[in-house]
């Protein structure tokens, strides 16, 4: 029963979707726009950490490319869950570019942020009320 589940599982997540860490999903959705969807912990820190992880490792992007919020929280469009966050290697279209600081509450669409400044956000933990 359990090797069921599992082959199922395999059958529907997609080839380009990773697992990274701190329970946070990464689909590429097309050639140049991913989704981060969290699994657990939702802060703000692990949307950027995966993104790096994703960016990094599956799409071979430099520690200087920057990593750009394609759409802000929103539905996911890979996996139907009520939350993720769209990312690109490229600026989106008609939207003023910005530089997210060492805090950031939200994503607007826009903010950037290199691929090595998003990894050094894997290290941080999450504030715990």
């Amino acid at each position: 029963m359990t090797y069921a589940f599992f082959a199922a599982l395999m059958l529907t997540t997609s080839a380009s979707a990773s697992f990274a860490r701190f329970g946070y999903q990464t689909v590429a959705l097309n050639n140049s726009v991913f989704e981060v969807i969290p699994r657990g912990r939702t802060d703000v820190d692990g949307y950027w950490c995966a993104a790096s992880d994703f960016a990094r490792r599956t799409l071979g992007a430099s520690w200087q490319q920057r990593i750009y919020v394609k759409r802000g929280y929103g539905p996911s469009e890979a996996t139907g869950r009520r939350t993720a966050v769209q990312f690109s290697l490229t600026p989106p279209d008609g939207v003023p570019q910005q530089s997210s600081g060492v805090f950031s509450a939200g994503f607007q669409p826009g903010f950037s942020m290199s691929v090595s400044a998003a990894n050094g956000r894997c290290n941080t933990r999450p504030f715990i009320d």
